[in-house]
């Protein structure tokens, strides 16, 4: 069983920074992408990033320049800077084309979430 695990939400005032983590733990061969969306109270779900096994790398137009995503293995992180009240949100980690060490497969996965609350 393949699961993911975020960490690293809290409480932060507007411009600061936080980072984000998410580990795929399991016995897993290979994941396609990663990457975070979240959904703020109120609205839907929005992508904030992505990034494929190659590296390459994709963000939601309100957070270009200011999130990064980035990949260590089966870990995936977003570095959240110059924060601001919009972006308070639960911040859920995905895991697109999971295939196993024996086989199997998930067309994609999500994780708990971990919330991110941008106040003064």
């Amino acid at each position: 069983q393949v699961q993911l695990v975020e960490s690293g939400g809290g409480s932060v005032q507007p411009g600061g920074s936080l980072r984000l983590s998410c580990e795929a733990s399991g016995s897993i061969r290979t994941i396609d992408a990663m990457g975070w969306h979240r959904q703020a109270p109120g609205k839907s779900r929005e992508m904030v990033a992505g990034i494929t096994d190659g590296g390459s790398t994709v963000y939601g137009n309100s957070v270009k320049g200011r999130f990064t995503i980035s990949r260590d293995k089966n870990t995936v992180y977003l570095q959240l800077n110059s924060l601001k009240s919009e972006d308070t949100a639960v911040y859920y980690c995905t895991a697109v084309r999971v295939v196993t060490m024996d086989g199997g497969s998930y067309n994609e996965l999500w994780g708990q979430g971990t919330l991110v609350t941008v106040s003064s």
